[in-house]
């Protein structure tokens, strides 16, 4: 772990778990239990039980994949370690949501019993109450506590809310230990009587109030969002998670068993009680046992317990907004972090924002409630499953340091199926929360797909690239085919391919054709020779370096339609060959027809004889407008960089006749796409030329390798340009040109989720159609 990732490390076990507990016990449960109850009698608190069983199972995920990754984010970095940054946008964007509408029911159950309380100050003191009636009084109580924790969060990482934790924690143990006196002063046989029916609700009642109830127990993932500000998170992660959750339950179960018992009449049963008083049940049986002082102290409970469980939510909240932005799948604004404090306090106030929004917005939140409640369920489906991948797919290595969850798999396999049985029970039993869950993601997908996709995967790219270690987590093998003929340059070839490919998570596959004789043309017996002596100059300069690459000889009298049967046979990720110094006439119709018929991404790279990639200290990256290679020309500036530092020169190209305005967009632009997440800062250069190809050359002329992209026709098809011709031709350095995988392109909307972009493309030298 770097210097710079430990000096952001400040929150011990004491805060984190503090973080946990006030995200748990909140206003939740304690305005649901009226809810529970009268879904399934005094079996709710079996429903409660329950859902500890589940939750503690889901605490062991999150304890091993958060200390496996120890970076801030929640479930959202979980799906782009694991998955991709298609499926991590997704999570994130509804798990923003659902974090935000917890904090709207926080911060109104905040409002309502502030209200419940000023009324009874007033009546006591027999001054006028009618002015706290109605909605308008609600907003604002609930908008001031939104603010200020909101402010407190920009102010402090935690908060600030630590004393408001420990203080209703205390307040509902001194509650539990008055309820407990009074149902030792009354006779035991009536406790019998007052939990029965005990299953009045049937067993579909049971899994009813473990559905609106489960969202009560979910603050303990908390702890897994801020996971980057944690100090040694191997082993302060996992006592937080578990000592949060253990305290909460060891508080919630024996309330929830008092309320039921010690706070009804004789004769009187806890549904009844919950259907007289659905959302102050607590309170109401909190008067049974200690009387009318005793029902005030509880309204001042939950609503100082409601005030902690929103500045969780807004904390946890702000997080995935800030790590979504990093990312990209969020607008770069909410980076901005505090100038002296380090908060991200444009993450903070987008949350806030969000919140208050939502607050005036929606006038009945107790769908948008069940919404939430249905994406934590599917979180936490999701987190067992990425727990599970990622130990799969890892191995021990990647645990070292790590909690690691016992009784594997069985603990991720129980725990994601407990999780996603109540998520789709919850969606049958309230439809609402799977249409507005539905609505909110249908308007993410628009989003993403319109401002965030671009910039998201070319970032994802870049990261890939920087850590092949992704490929792996993420199932991927990708498959390069680089086919070489010149025994040359094949050392060189598998130089480049071998770095940009690392065969642990990659791999190789090296080809060489043998032209089929036709009227006992050519010498095959001869190509073979020369095919032998390619693949031992490649296979042994790969074996030195500690790489296998595979290898392949065919046979065949046209080796552009081999190569391109062979890169479709083996699902090749990327196709790498070399281009001759002019580029006309068969050889540019062949290899348009290749790059628009082969399913793969196509690397093309004429360069110097004695061309190395160790020694491409500075590149040349000219930009022209929208570009369908901008996430494959990451992934290959990235990989770049993963070997050594690299110089990196953006370079745009206007007409001399372009206004300062349109000089000033240009320069925003081309700031905007070299934004890759690539270590380093990169230089951005504006200039103006009615000659693009020259201005370029003039540039690539200080510089040891240019990166270009290919072009589209009006028709669509790819084509290498005059443009990209003439560079290719009169640089006197090596020059790359990209082309992405046309399939890719075709599908992006009809796949949201799927990640498309596992390709690790390679540059390509020459093969026995080309010369240097």
């Amino acid at each position: 772990m770097s210097e710079g990732a430990d000096a952001k490390r400040h929150i011990g076990v004491f805060g984190a778990t503090l973080v946990g507990i006030g995200g748990i016990i909140g206003g939740g449960l304690l305005i649901l239990v009226g809810t529970a109850f009268g879904q399934a009698g005094p079996a709710a608190i079996l429903a409660f039980l329950l859902n500890g069983i589940v939750a503690w199972l889901t605490a062991m995920s999150v304890s091993e994949i958060s200390t496996t990754f120890p970076e801030s984010g929640g479930a959202y970095m979980f799906a782009k370690k694991i998955l991709s940054v298609r499926a991590a946008f997704a999570v994130g964007w509804v798990l923003w949501f659902a974090y935000i509408v917890a904090g709207v029911l926080y911060a109104l159950g905040f409002a309502a019993f502030t209200v419940i309380l000023l009324k009874g100050a007033c009546d006591g003191l027999g001054l006028e109450s009618g002015w706290l009636d109605g909605r308008n009084v609600l907003l604002l109580f609930a908008s001031v506590a939104t603010v200020g924790y909101s402010i407190g969060l920009v102010r402090k990482a935690s908060g600030g809310g630590q004393w408001v934790t420990i203080g209703k924690v205390v307040l509902f143990v001194l509650l539990s230990i008055a309820g407990v006196i009074a149902l030792l002063r009354q006779p035991l046989e009536d406790i019998g009587p007052e939990l029965s029916p005990f299953f009045s609700g049937g067993f579909s009642g049971l899994i009813a109030a473990m559905g609106f109830t489960f969202i009560t127990l979910q603050g303990f993932e908390m702890v897994s969002a801020i996971a980057g500000e944690i100090k040694d998170p191997g082993k302060t992660i996992p006592r937080a998670v578990f000592g949060s959750l253990a305290i909460s339950l060891a508080v919630y179960v024996p309330l929830l068993f008092l309320v039921a018992t010690a706070g009804v009449d004789d004769g009187l049963h806890i549904t009844e009680l919950a259907a007289r008083n659905p959302d102050t049940t607590v309170a109401a049986a909190t008067r049974e046992f200690l009387g009318e002082a005793g029902y005030w102290f509880m309204c001042a409970a939950i609503a100082v317990a409601t005030l902690s469980a929103l500045q969780a939510n807004l904390l946890t909240a702000s997080r995935v907004a800030f790590a979504m932005a990093q990312d990209h799948t969020l607008p770069s604004v909410l980076e901005q972090r505090h100038p002296t404090r380090g908060t991200p306090i444009m993450a903070i106030y987008a949350t806030a924002l969000a919140t208050v929004a939502i607050m005036f917005m929606i006038p009945d939140l107790a769908s948008a409630g069940a919404a939430a409640s249905l994406i934590f369920l599917l979180a936490f489906a999701l987190t067992h499953l990425t727990t599970y991948l990622a130990r799969k797919r890892g191995g021990p290595r990647l645990l070292e340091g790590a909690y690691q969850t016992p009784w594997f798999p069985a603990v991720p396999i129980v725990g994601g199926v407990a999780c996603a049985g109540l998520a789709v029970y919850q969606a049958i039993v309230v439809p609402d929360a799977g249409g507005i869950l539905l609505i909110w993601l249908g308007l993410g997908v628009i989003l993403y797909f319109a401002l965030f996709k671009g910039r998201a995967e070319a970032a994802d790219a870049s990261a890939e690239a920087l850590d092949p270690r992704l490929n792996l987590l993420r199932g991927k093998s990708p498959l390069v085919l680089l086919p070489i003929a010149n025994p040359r340059s094949a050392t060189s070839m598998v130089e480049i391919a071998n770095a940009l490919a690392p065969s642990e998570f990659a791999r190789v596959l090296l080809l060489s054709i043998i032209r089929a004789t036709r009227g006992g043309e050519g010498d095959p017996v001869a190509q073979l020779a020369d095919a032998q002596e390619a693949f031992r100059q490649a296979l042994g300069a790969s074996y030195a370096a500690g790489h296998s690459p595979e290898a392949l000889i065919t046979s065949a009298p046209e080796p552009w339609g081999e190569i391109r049967r062979i890169a479709d046979e083996h699902r090749c990720e990327s196709l790498l060959f070399g281009i001759p110094k002019t580029i006309e006439g068969t050889f540019d119709r062949e290899l348009e027809q290749l790059i628009n018929g082969v399913d793969c991404d196509v690397a093309m790279m004429r360069a110097p004889e004695d061309w190395r990639i160790g020694g491409a200290k500075r590149v040349l990256v000219p930009i022209a407008g929208k570009s369908d290679e901008h996430e494959l020309r990451a992934r290959v500036l990235a990989t770049l960089s993963r070997e050594l530092p690299r110089d990196l020169v953006f370079l745009s190209v206007i007409p001399t006749k372009a206004t300062d305005d349109e000089l000033a967009s240009a320069l925003k632009t081309v700031t905007r796409l070299s934004d890759m997440n690539i270590p380093g800062t990169p230089t951005i250069e504006v200039v103006r030329s009615d000659d693009p190809a020259a201005a370029i050359l003039f540039e690539a002329t200080g510089c040891d390798l240019v990166v270009l992209g290919m072009r589209r026709s009006r028709t669509g098809r790819k084509m290498l340009g005059a443009i990209n011709r003439k560079i290719a031709a009169e640089a006197t350095c090596a020059v790359l040109v990209l082309s992405r995988r046309q399939q890719a392109q075709i599908s992006d909307l009809a796949r949201p989720i799927r990640d498309v972009a596992q390709i690790v493309p390679f540059m390509p030298r020459r093969t026995d159609e080309t010369e240097h």
